[in-house]
């Protein structure tokens, strides 16, 4: 074995023999000292972008074009990718964006750099703990498995090592921990230099009610000071409720500029300038400012190329920069202006689709309308049909309950496709919830049925009732019933158009005097959502008379009011607008405020529609519908006189048809 006889230390490159010293005078020496010296060579001093075209590789699985990624792909997201980078002095990056145009894929290329580059700790927050975990496995993993320099360095998924689990990747130097906006044991689980928050508007108001996701998720890197970095990244929702809207417009509000093809003018792309025949979506060219000369869509790649992001704000935080980027800037192969300009044309007619379309296309909120309807305006459209009968387009019953000091109100409501929708009945039971009969009265509301158009008998296949007062008696009396016809409910402030609904909880319920734990199911309701709903439904226009004659139909969502309604009931039906407020902060805030004292009816009508949705109706497919149609177009004479229904395949035998649309939850 070969002794060393000097105690200098070897240089980097080879030595020659004629020194005399023999420490490479063996085979293979020149591959050692090769190898030696590059791991002295330090790493080359990378952007997030240039290591992005480097090193990551899009797989199959999470990626509609596989291969090496390339930001030349999507010019646009460079500047925000580089501003995540070590060197760039911005710690919070604020991103509203259209959906599809490259955000998360960005998010990963910085989560694969820091892995490599700039190893320390990283939380990555979903709006959810399941999503969290999805994206995980249809992200992440393949980030990792794809790209070598990271998959050398992440700790090999093992049943007993927790080092790399679904939720927690370890690395040399660092640790990445995916956690959802839901969960705040998972937002306060460690420090983090790193934060990528994904989506939040879609995040919760509270997580585990201890307070806003972000500022919990934030609050885990202010010991990192100036290290620290903060992406933040969203398709917007409503106007005023907004997490990413409100952290753009504190932030310098950057847009997109690209030069026109023809003058050179720079400019950022705005829909209104988007121009084509109506009813041709396919002639869809963008109108320059400059020149008015129209753009065919085979010049956006010269112009994503030749664009460059320009600040049109002042930034209230130095450190903030905030982007915003609509679908019109899409790669050609993405999405095309001509499918852009079919979709507004699709949208045409419902708030909802326009709605979807403002958030996801153009990256922007929507205004959200909570101006109240004139109730004289409502008591003019009153429709007349028999008293206490379902119209034929009624196809099942919810009702919503109020419970009050002195009296329990409900209000039963028929639905049908498109949830268009009629006020069946109002009920007033005298007494409040410590008088024993009222919820007998109540009871017997489950058991009653009420004639359809059609010959059939419906019952109420769905109770919502209010918790919000007395609610060991409401959980109580809940139970008795049982769950699967009667849903405990409680209202929340605040708008969440992907789950109004959330739930159930169990919560500890009282029965003669004794605790039961996990007594009750309560379902949360964010009533702002279905106050907005159900106004909007009322403003829907409705077609004439000779429209009618002509056999047009009522827009889906419409609501029809009898004529048996009394002015009080209308009144309190519009009792509330939604209104601008400032918080101390200077952000614009959402608030549904009262214009009258009593909104029992609107009360009423949001617990019926929540009913509604636990039903299921709000994701019933085509063929549910049909086979509620079909169950409720028999005649009169299609049932013998005890009730039975005798075409095959409608109902069990020896059950009248009203047991079957309600009572214990029927096919709900």
């Amino acid at each position: 074995m070969y002794a060393p006889t000097s105690t200098n230390s070897p240089r980097s490159g080879p030595t020659s023999d004629e020194s005399g010293d023999g420490l490479t005078d063996f085979e293979g020496a020149g591959e050692i000292l090769r190898a030696w010296g590059n791991g002295l060579r330090p790493d080359p001093d990378l952007t997030v972008s240039e290591w992005a075209d480097r090193h990551r590789m899009l797989s199959g699985r999470a990626s509609a074009e596989p291969g090496r990624y390339r930001t030349v792909r999507t010019p646009y997201m460079r500047e925000i990718m580089d501003r995540l980078s070590p060197g760039d002095p911005t710690q919070r990056v604020v991103f509203m964006k259209a959906a599809q145009v490259g955000a998360t894929e960005a998010g990963n290329n910085w989560i694969g750099f820091a892995i490599h580059q700039a190893p320390g700790p990283m939380l990555a927050v979903q709006p959810t703990v399941e999503l969290a975990k999805r994206n995980s496995r249809q992200r992440i993993d393949p980030l990792i498995d794809e790209s070598p320099e990271l998959r050398e360095r992440v700790k090999p998924a093992r049943s007993r090592d927790a080092g790399n689990t679904m939720l927690s990747k370890e690395f040399a130097g660092g640790i990445l921990i995916m956690t959802g906006a839901n969960s705040a044991v998972g937002l306060r689980s460690t420090p983090a230099r790193y934060i990528f928050l994904d989506e939040v508007d879609a995040y919760p108001a509270s997580a585990d009610e201890e307070g806003d996701p972000v500022t919990l998720a934030e609050a885990r890197s202010l010991t990192f000071a100036h290290r620290r970095k903060v992406f933040l990244v969203s398709t917007p929702t409503i106007r005023g409720l907004s997490r990413i809207e409100r952290e753009y417009e504190a932030s310098d509000q950057r847009r997109y500029f690209v030069p026109c093809p023809h003058c050179g003018a720079m400019q950022w792309l705005k829909f209104d300038r988007l121009r084509w025949q109506k009813g041709r979506p396919e002639t869809a060219e963008y109108h320059c400012e400059g020149c008015e000369t129209a753009i065919a869509e085979h010049h956006k790649t010269a112009m994503l190329e030749g664009g460059e992001w320009r600040a049109t704000a002042t930034a209230a935080d130095p450190t903030t920069v905030g982007y915003h980027l609509s679908a019109l800037y899409s790669p050609i192969g993405w999405l095309s202006w001509t499918r852009i300009a079919r979709g507004w044309e699709a949208a045409q007619g419902s708030d909802e689709a326009i709605k979807a379309f403002r958030n996801t296309i153009l990256g922007e909120t929507w205004v959200e309308s909570g101006e109240a309807p004139d109730w004289q305006r409502l008591y003019e459209r009153r429709e007349r049909w028999t008293s206490g009968t379902v119209p034929a387009g009624g196809l099942f019953l919810t009702a919503g309950a109020d419970v009050q000091k002195d009296r329990i109100e409900v209000d039963v409501w028929a639905w049908g496709r498109g949830l268009e929708s009629w006020l069946v009945d109002h009920v007033v039971i005298e007494g409040g919830p410590d008088r024993h009969d009222a919820w007998s009265e109540l009871t017997a509301l489950l058991d009653r049925s009420w004639p359809h158009e059609r010959g059939a008998h419906l019952r109420i296949a769905r109770l919502a009732i209010d918790t919000g007062y007395e609610a060991p008696a409401v959980y109580s009396w809940s139970r008795a019933q049982g769950f699967g016809q009667v849903s405990p409910v409680k209202g929340v402030e605040g708008f969440n158009r992907s789950s109004p609904v959330s739930g159930p909880t169990f919560v500890d319920a009282t029965e003669g005097g004794k605790r039961l734990r996990r007594g009750a199911r309560l379902w949360t309701v964010a009533v702002s959502t279905f106050k907005a709903e159900t106004y909007r439904f009322l403003r829907l226009a409705r077609p004439t008379d000779e429209e009618m004659a002509d056999g047009a139909a009522f827009p889906p969502g419409s609501v029809h009011l009898p004529h048996w309604v009394e002015n009080e009931w209308l009144k309190q039906f519009v009792a509330e607008q939604l209104v601008t407020v400032r918080t101390k902060r200077g952000f614009a805030r959402l608030e549904w405020q009262k214009l009258r004292e009593r909104n029992e009816a609107l009360d009423c009508r949001v617990y019926a529609r929540a009913a509604a949705w636990i039903a299921g109706a709000d994701r019933w497919p085509d063929e549910k519908w049909r086979d509620l149609e079909d169950q409720l177009g028999a005649a009169p004479n299609d049932t013998d006189p005890a009730g039975q229904i005798n075409r095959p395949g409608q109902a069990p035998q020896g059950k009248r048809r009203s047991d079957w649309l309600g009572r214990r939850g029927g096919w709900f």
